[in-house]
């Protein structure tokens, strides 16, 4: 899959994959900024990322970050839509500081990753009954 990508600065290094085999390609900071303890501070990235009609960008932490930084993503998991790719439409990460310490954020510093996955558009089919079994409620398996 090939995408469309804007570095809004030209000294910001364009997203790699850690690996051959790595799901997701790293998302890095552009800027230094500081984390409070207890905060939430958005990090951009320097980048519009154009993301194909029907799938998005989902933006995730690395698995070390929170290990080894405090750092968490806030919301989640991020989400860019395809139509999120206007001129300035920077792909930006919304980290939250999981530690009583302020936690200093390098540009360059690598603190999401990236995957693009299909979305695909759903309809609605109301119905009366939906299946035979009720599972036991939220959070249950059933056993």
């Amino acid at each position: 899959m090939r995408l469309k990508i804007r570095r809004l600065d030209p000294t910001i290094t364009l997203p790699t994959y850690g690996t051959d085999e790595a799901a997701g390609f790293d998302l890095a900071a552009a800027h230094d900024v500081r984390v409070p303890p207890g905060q939430i501070v958005l990090v951009r990235t320097g980048l519009v990322i154009q993301v194909p009609t029907g799938h998005f960008l989902g933006i995730f932490a690395r698995s070390s970050t929170p290990l080894k930084r405090g750092l968490m993503i806030a919301n989640g998991v991020g989400v860019v839509d395809p139509d999120y790719s206007g001129p300035d439409d920077e792909v930006m990460v919304q980290v939250l500081n999981v530690t009583d310490a302020e936690v200093q954020v390098t540009r360059g510093d690598r603190l999401a990753q990236g995957v693009v996955l299909p979305a695909p558009r759903v309809t609605w089919q109301e119905v009366t009954e939906i299946a035979d079994v009720t599972r036991g409620g939220f959070g249950s398996t059933g056993h």
